[in-house]
């Protein structure tokens, strides 16, 4: 029976007959899944380059200011990231101005304030040091903007991969001024 069985692998690995729409039919599904996960996960680095580079903008225009930040200030930051952004799904920012202290070896925030930002997570005197380890180092007294952004990324297709949280963390040094002033 087994030499039977291998008589019969043999003849049907050397077959060369074959029609062309049964092959396509059972590889263009295959073929298609993978022009779909392709597009997708391009679509999915896309969208994280896209976030990263608004985000670097919002700092960037933070840093420029010479004048006073306020509440209004602050929500065209967050219109402006959505736009940039050009996403449907909702996007979140917290900004932030640290100091470094010498004297004491740890930062402190100088202000800080939240849009569509989950509760409770407001970065505060007591809470700055979980994240030291993602800051540069600095000098005494010396300030920096830190701008995080979340924003979820929905899939067109699904194709094994499901929403992703797209986080971004920069820090710009202020450019112009010691510090950039709050108002609010």
């Amino acid at each position: 029976m087994l030499s039977g069985l291998r008589t019969r692998v043999r003849c049907f690995r050397a077959e060369t007959r074959g029609s062309v729409t049964v092959e396509f039919a059972i590889m263009m599904p295959l073929i298609f899944w993978a022009f779909m996960a392709l597009y997708v996960y391009f679509d999915g680095y896309r969208q994280s380059s896209i976030n990263l580079k608004a985000a670097y903008t919002i700092s960037d225009i933070l840093s420029r200011e010479t004048g006073v930040v306020d509440n209004g200030y602050i929500d065209g930051m967050q219109e402006l990231f959505q736009f940039l952004t050009r996403t449907g799904s909702p996007t979140a920012m917290r900004i932030s101005v640290l100091r470094w202290s010498d004297a004491d070896d740890r930062y402190y925030v100088d202000w800080s304030t939240t849009r569509k930002w989950p509760l409770g997570t407001d970065l505060t005197d007591g809470n700055v040091m979980d994240i030291a380890s993602q800051l540069p180092v600095m000098s005494n007294s010396e300030r920096l903007i830190l701008v995080e952004t979340r924003n979820t990324y929905e899939p067109v297709f699904r194709v094994g991969m499901g929403p992703r949280e797209l986080e971004n963390f920069v820090f710009t040094s202020p450019r112009f001024v010691q510090q950039v002033r709050w108002q609010g």
